[in-house]
């Protein structure tokens, strides 16, 4: 019950670590690129303003990707970053399954210099909007 007590008197205090809270929470977020929604990733593509990269495994993209996505897995992408220099100019959208790991490459390739955005949902909003994919290595 203390910490009611507590709660009660300092709650000047415990909201400002809410809000600090808050927008660390949200500047890290934003740090491995912004969400952006599918809509906006197929108009970026069709318009060649945007470069897809899958960092699912490759197993994962080998049985269904969207057409002209760059397959750098994850656990992959210190080693083949390169890949990605022809299109620097570009904005890099970051996908994988769900959203677990574009954060993270976001952020790797934000400190390389490139403009990234992270597509919302992942691979399994995409489907969920029935929006089309292809199967194997090659487009």
């Amino acid at each position: 019950m203390d910490i009611f007590i507590f709660a009660s008197e300092q709650w000047v205090l415990i909201s400002v670590f809410l809000l600090l809270l808050y927008v660390f929470a949200f500047t890290e977020r934003t740090k491995g690129g912004k969400p952006i929604a599918v809509t906006e990733v197929v108009a970026m593509m069709n318009a060649d303003q945007a470069a897809l990269v899958d960092v699912r495994s490759a197993n994962e993209f080998q049985a269904g990707h969207i057409h002209g996505a760059i397959n750098i897995p994850h656990t992959k992408l210190a080693s083949r970053i390169s890949e990605l220099e022809k299109n620097r100019s570009k904005i890099i959208v970051v996908t994988d399954q769900m959203g677990q790991h574009a954060g993270g490459v976001g952020r790797s390739l934000t400190k390389e210099g490139y403009d990234v955005r992270r597509m919302s949902g992942g691979m399994t909003e995409w489907q969920g909007q029935q929006m089309p994919t292809v199967q194997g290595i090659k487009d």
